[in-house]
């Protein structure tokens, strides 16, 4: 499909976010992510996108409708994924009281930047992604008035459930968006369809499809893991018992994949590889992570997933046919 539609992705990741949207029809002018690896695995995936790898911070308007060259005046749509750690229960450092996870926090201020450069874009849709988290106590009623400064009257807290949407793991997240994403559930996929049709690790295609060193000690303990166990717990807010190298369950969807979370294989004794773990987040086997193996684990496991991602675009685009009436 060609694309028709014009976007810019902000905290843009590995292009999760993007893949979706690009392969609904939208196309990627420009591109932020502050983590220069992260930003070289985006523009080689998306070569005809403009990547700015900068602290959104210091990211003025005026340098954005410059890099656009007067494309940014008709903007469709602004996508984000601002950093979740400021609002999620795993993380055992996160401030105690709500509002101060946005407006104390200096990572869950980024939120705001997210806000200001939609604010001052005016996109005609716009989705800002995030965990539950994001709406706990006063949170909510300060995003709406944060974007209710620009104009933005309508603004949803859409939930939606990857695994309900074509994605072979679970994950909870919210979309904050000037529109309402109303999505019909789907058949859930299971890991062992996900993984299906994988050659053994090390082979020359997909990429980032190696195996990944474990310690004899750690291999002792996954030879006797059943499957849903896991090899160790961690802390997250409040003292939670977190769990982590589990061993996959074949007949289900995957947990949550996460940035720090390593899976075991469901047959096989061994930490599943990059590509695996892509693949239960519904990325399609030639998008490319570079960097350290550890970084390209973070990258899989802080995206949106692309399934998901490709629905909410749709969503997007009928909005835009039909026509949206929010500023």
């Amino acid at each position: 499909m060609k694309p028709s539609y014009r976007m810019i992705d902000l905290f843009s990741g590995a292009g999760g976010f993007a893949r979706g949207f690009e392969e609904a029809g939208f196309k990627g002018l420009l591109a932020i992510e502050n983590n220069p690896p992260v930003s070289k695995t985006y523009k080689e995936n998306f070569p005809h996108t403009i990547v700015l790898s900068e602290d959104i911070k210091r990211v003025s308007i005026e340098e954005i409708r410059d890099l656009l060259r007067g494309e940014a005046d008709s903007l469709d749509a602004v996508i984000a994924s601002p950093p979740c750690e400021p609002f999620t229960g795993a993380n055992p450092k996160r401030q105690k009281h709500p509002i101060d996870r946005l407006y104390r926090d200096p990572a869950g201020q980024l939120f705001l930047h997210a806000i200001r450069i939609i604010g001052e874009l005016k996109p005609k849709v716009f989705f800002i992604e995030n965990v539950k988290g994001i709406m706990a106590g006063e949170i909510v009623e300060a995003i709406k008035r944060e974007l209710g400064r620009y104009g933005y009257r309508a603004v949803h807290f859409n939930i939606l459930k990857a695994e309900d949407h074509g994605v072979p793991s679970r994950r909870t997240r919210v979309f904050v968006s000037n529109i309402k994403i109303e999505l019909e559930k789907e058949r859930k996929i299971s890991v062992r369809e996900a993984l299906e049709g994988l050659p053994p690790p090390g082979s020359p295609y997909p990429p980032n499809h190696e195996y990944t060193t474990i310690s004899p000690r750690k291999l002792k303990r996954i030879r006797g893991l059943k499957w849903g166990k896991s090899l160790i717990k961690y802390t997250g807010a409040g003292g939670r018992k977190l769990p982590n190298m589990i061993r996959l369950n074949p007949r289900e969807p995957a947990p949550t994949v996460l940035g720090s979370s390593q899976f075991i294989h469901p047959y096989e004794d061994r930490l599943l590889t990059v590509r695996e773990q892509a693949r239960l987040m519904g990325f399609p086997d030639y998008h490319v992570f570079l960097g350290s193996r550890d970084i390209q684990y973070n990258q899989v496991g802080e995206a949106v997933p692309p399934p998901l991602s490709y629905r909410i675009a749709l969503k997007a685009i009928k909005a835009l046919e039909t026509g949206i009436s929010n500023l």
